[in-house]
């Protein structure tokens, strides 16, 4: 009898697995393309490491995330930008806000020639895509970079023309440092951009900087890094410049635990301290509080129990920063709040 009982068991446990490769869970998600190629990577290992879980994930940008989620077409969506309350209450139902790890804005540039590494004060960035200065040899920027010799030429600017959470990291901090972007401009998804050519996403920008001699753009670091493209140093609100790399970037968000509020929004932009760089962000997955098929809402949880501790030891090696552990626990502590 307990043989019987033992073979019905595992006849019942390779069923239900069988059944589960034939018929995998489906998630679809959509959003921020800052976090691309972390989120390609993480999805990826964990269909490989649970075959019966398939999440589909469109990188289209975190303002058409936001709105793919607000109308249903996902299970979840992702932005760079926390939403704010504004936001929050367009949607008929609850997000929940989960920070997944930390990345940097970076200016980028292609001025033939010129093989140094420039620096980039907050007042020379925000003038530039002011459209205040128009030659790469301003003073502005030489005055920053002696012994560079920079040319005469006009300075073509480009920026994201869709709706972008990596154009909320760096028109929020390009909000924090110039009065005059903070009142003219503003910080959003998208904005009224005052000069400058528009590319769709990361991959946009950063093709049309390479396409065009003398221009300047900003993309996250990833995709500079991927796509051999210099990269300035930013002058941190300490006075110093500093490359985006993972120490400077994890600099950012130093003690940002303790001031994180339960709905885990924050912006670590212009963020104190000598090694901190400057435009750094958290950036976050969107997930409806309630998620009435349990199915999904348990591959849900699974994976996001998997991505606060096996996926950010995949982090550093697209280069990222991982989270701080206070913010793993305080994640941890929000899975419950799922229904």
């Amino acid at each position: 009898m307990k043989k019987t009982l033992l073979s019905m068991s595992l006849l019942l446990c390779f069923a239900f697995t069988a059944a589960a490769q034939s018929n995998p869970v489906l998630l679809n998600a959509a959003g921020a393309t800052f976090p691309y190629p972390i989120y390609s990577k993480w999805f990826s290992d964990y269909h490989q490491q649970n075959p019966g879980i398939q999440i589909n994930y469109q990188s289209i940008g975190s303002g058409g995330g936001i709105q793919q989620l607000k109308a249903g077409t996902v299970d979840f969506g992702a932005s760079d930008m926390p939403l704010n309350d504004q936001l929050l209450s367009q949607f008929n139902f609850k997000i929940l806000q989960f920070p997944t790890v930390l990345g940097a804005v970076v200016p980028t540039y292609n001025v033939p020639g010129v093989s140094a590494t420039l620096k980039f004060t907050p007042q020379a960035i925000a003038d530039i895509y002011l459209g205040k200065v128009t030659k790469w040899n301003d003073k502005e920027i030489t005055a920053s970079n002696p012994g560079v010799q920079l040319p005469g030429n006009d300075i073509i600017v480009v920026h994201r023309s869709d709706g972008s959470g990596t154009t909320f990291v760096f028109t929020d901090y390009l909000s924090k440092v110039s009065p005059d972007w903070k009142s003219h401009v503003g910080a959003n998804t998208s904005v009224n951009w005052p000069v400058g050519l528009g590319g769709k996403g990361n991959e946009g920008v950063s093709g049309l900087i390479e396409q065009t001699p003398n221009s300047i753009g900003y993309v996250e670091l990833i995709y500079a890094l991927q796509n051999h493209m210099g990269y300035g140093l930013v002058q941190n609100a300490a006075g110093k410049f500093v490359k985006a790399d993972l120490e400077s970037v994890t600099n950012a968000a130093a003690g940002v635990a303790q001031k994180m509020g339960s709905d885990m929004r924050i912006s670590i932009t212009d963020a104190p301290g000598a090694e901190t760089y400057p435009i750094s962000s958290f950036t976050y997955l969107l997930i409806p509080q309630k998620i009435s098929d349990p199915v999904k809402k348990k591959a849900i949880v699974d994976f996001l129990h998997w991505m606060l501790v096996s996926g950010q030891g995949e982090v550093e090696a697209l280069n990222y920063a991982r989270l701080p552990k206070a913010v793993v626990a305080l994640n941890t502590k929000q899975l419950s709040q799922l229904q």
